[in-house]
């Protein structure tokens, strides 16, 4: 993927998750997805579907119009609730490939001039190129929290 030198950490960063997250729920039943290591922690069906709402937050910034009508379900701030209503493993693993999708085709068309643009909620350089940073290292500490439950699972961790 070529991407502008502003986001080409973040492009990475985004690419790596992706394969450890598939790892992360890699060979888990539906029931095991829904599982919480205690009523203060997020499922993996919490944790995916917050992601794919991350991914798509990104995506928007950079020009994409993807978006399903469940991931406000999982949107910053959001509690978990008792699963009604939430998409299925796999409609959130097919959400997840297409929004990757929309996400790596809106990095690859970024300007200079649409990652110096003003970000919304402001980044740490308020420029959305900060806020494709900020979010690939959101992105990453959600991945540990995948790999923590599928451990609490009982299932090898994803990276070894």
């Amino acid at each position: 993927m070529a991407v502008r030198d502003e986001i080409a950490h973040a492009a990475a960063q985004f690419n790596l998750n992706a394969g450890m997250l598939a790892k992360a729920w890699d060979g888990l039943t539906a029931e095991e997805w829904t599982r919480r290591p205690c009523e203060t922690t997020n499922s993996l069906l919490w944790i995916v579907g917050h992601m794919v709402w991350a991914r798509s937050r990104c995506a928007r910034m950079l020009g994409s119009t993807w978006e399903q009508d469940w991931v406000k379900r999982f949107e910053r701030g959001a509690k978990p609730g008792d699963g009604a209503g939430y998409p299925t493993p796999a409609e959130l693993q097919s959400a997840w490939q297409e929004v990757t999708a929309e996400l790596t085709a809106g990095m690859e068309k970024a300007t200079a001039e649409s990652l110096a643009a003003e970000s919304r909620p402001p980044s740490m350089n308020g420029k959305v190129s900060g806020m494709v940073d900020f979010l690939a290292l959101h992105e990453s500490y959600h991945v540990g929290q995948a790999a923590y439950v599928r451990c609490w699972l009982g299932k090898d961790g994803p990276v070894g």
